[in-house]
């Protein structure tokens, strides 16, 4: 298929030479007018992570996203264009207002939204699959993946969709990126096989050129620039040089904002950051087997920067101060209410900052990291305990600490276990441990251990300032999500001397933090217990 990008920006020349694109037109279906221009709009969010509601400075939220969807809706219908609404999936874990209801105001929302189809992210399966199929029944849009299969071989979900746009079809695929197998909680997994999404996009996509006439790939495989995906499975980048014919891949999980269409092996790359603080909306025209595209943008939903003025600084709209949607808001309400009942209880005073920023966490040692590890090593009467990055979401500021800010660093709901080791084990954990990359969830956060680590490798390790003593024993902290393989870490849970104890980490965190309040920060020198050159 002939290819043409243009926008108010920018302009593309024609992407394939005219041989090519007759070639390429005489297999395609033939049920659309050659001569009528067709109009497109594809609008998309990706990485909701739980966003239904406004946050405190009024930004995005699904009653503003409502409004503004429907107003290009209106200005598209009225030119007589068709609108396609897609998510690149992650809808659940991020607030603890719709953590704690199974994300039931999101999905609801959505449905409410006019969404048309989303991509599964990997955290849909932060729960149980019962969860998530109950959380299909509250929608009446598919949830799309053609790389996720059971142990019979039988796709869990639709692999894709077709829209039939007054006779011309679009298709939209759905993948999800096959890291899954290991960001997925392993209890809820064991029984699902995540496949490599380019093999099966490579298999599906000529099918489905001689079905539609525009295919779209709707992803949650992370944008990577240059197909540098470094220890993450391969990304959107990699899917559209390796398979040809996707017209678009809208994408999801590296959460960023591509403010220009990546265009790779004639294939347009779109992704709109996170939490539906932006929807992406990309126009299309097709006339005679040719495509173009004539704007894309990312529409700010009601975000604010700082901008100073004299000694003060205040929050400025970057665009245009979008309403939120009366009806929407009024449906969402009643379980933002119910959320915040019980959340909003002091439960510590804090004298700084616990870092768990995810471009922090995962790269070095953090205040929250060693703090984090050692409520569990205290709950487990453990001489040490090991965390890993992934699992920690968020950062706490300073001053008051309340049961949802903790909900917000800790919202999976793990299990903190002890497992008794020999030192020799130990050992053997702690250099996998050690080994682990930054840049990744699997990246390791400790307390109870001082530990000197050169270019991954472990070179010392003490507890109590004594070496581990390969024949002695002693007890790991750690949660259940890593004992049962989580992130890569070895596996613990088969392990003769685990133990589940029952309590959530998140519980655990605010009993120790209640009990330590207040909370000294300078009681947190993890960079200089864990030293790594």
């Amino acid at each position: 298929m002939k290819y043409i990008m243009k926008s108010r920006l920018y302009r593309l020349g024609v992407l394939a030479a005219a041989a090519v694109a007759m070639a390429s037109c005489a297999w395609l279906p033939a049920s659309y007018d050659a001569e009528k221009i067709y109009k497109i709009t594809v609008l998309h969010t990706n990485d909701h992570h739980g966003r239904f509601w406004s946050n405190r400075h009024g930004e995005y939220g699904l009653a503003a996203r409502k409004t503004l969807i429907d107003q290009i809706r209106q200005e598209v219908t009225a030119e007589g264009g068709h609108v396609l609404l897609l998510s690149g999936g992650d809808i659940n874990t991020g607030v603890p207002e719709s953590d704690l209801q199974d994300a039931e105001p999101d999905f609801k929302g959505m449905a409410r939204l006019g969404y048309d189809a989303m991509a599964l992210g990997n955290h849909e399966f932060d729960n149980p699959l019962a969860v998530l199929r109950k959380q299909q029944s509250w929608v009446d849009f598919p949830f799309l993946s053609a790389n996720i299969y059971d142990q019979q071989g039988k796709r869990l979900f639709p692999a894709y969709t077709i829209f039939n746009l007054d006779g011309l079809k679009v298709a939209v695929l759905g993948l999800t990126t096959e890291d899954t197998a290991k960001l997925g909680n392993p209890e809820f997994i064991d029984e699902i096989d995540f496949r490599n999404p380019i093999t099966e996009a490579s298999q599906l996509v000529p099918e489905l050129k001689h079905q539609a006439q525009m295919v779209i790939a709707v992803t949650h495989m992370g944008h990577y620039p240059n197909a540098k995906h470094g220890i993450n499975a391969p990304g959107d980048v990699s899917l559209a040089r390796q398979v040809n014919g996707l017209d678009v891949i809208v994408g999801g999980h590296s959460q960023d904002p591509l403010f220009k269409p990546d265009k790779q092996n004639n294939t347009l790359i779109l992704q709109a950051y996170e939490w539906g603080k932006y929807v992406g909306r990309a126009d299309f025209e097709f006339k005679n087997g040719e495509l173009t595209l004539t704007n894309y943008q990312l529409i700010p939903v009601n975000l604010k920067k700082k901008v100073k003025q004299g000694d003060k600084e205040e929050r400025v709209l970057m665009g245009k101060a979008i309403a939120e949607d009366r009806e929407i808001k009024a449906f969402l309400a009643p379980y933002q209410e119910k959320g915040q009942a019980g959340l909003s209880k002091e439960v510590a005073s804090l004298d700084g900052k616990l870092e768990g920023d995810r471009h922090v966490v995962r790269f070095q040692p953090t205040n929250l990291g060693e703090l984090i590890a050692q409520a569990q090593q205290e709950k487990m009467h453990a001489d040490l305990a090991v965390m890993n990055s992934g699992g920690i979401r968020d950062s706490i500021e300073p001053g008051s600490v309340t049961y949802k800010d903790i909900l917000q660093v800790q919202p999976f709901g793990n299990i903190v276990v002890k497992v008794d080791l020999t030192g020799k084990e130990l050992l053997n954990y702690l250099r996998v441990v050690a080994a682990k990359p930054a840049d990744s969830g699997a990246f390791a956060q400790f307390s109870g251990v001082n530990l000197l680590i050169k270019q991954g490798r472990l070179i010392k390790a003490t507890i109590n300032d004594k070496p581990i003593n390969p024949a002695k024993n002693y007890r790991l902290a750690i949660n259940s999500y890593i004992a049962a393989g989580g992130d890569g870490y070895p596996k613990l849970d088969n392990h003769p001397n685990y133990v589940n104890s029952g309590f959530v980490d998140a519980d655990v965190l605010t009993e120790y933090m209640s009990k330590n309040s207040p909370i000294k920060i300078a009681d947190y020198q993890a960079e200089k217990k864990v030293i790594r050159k």
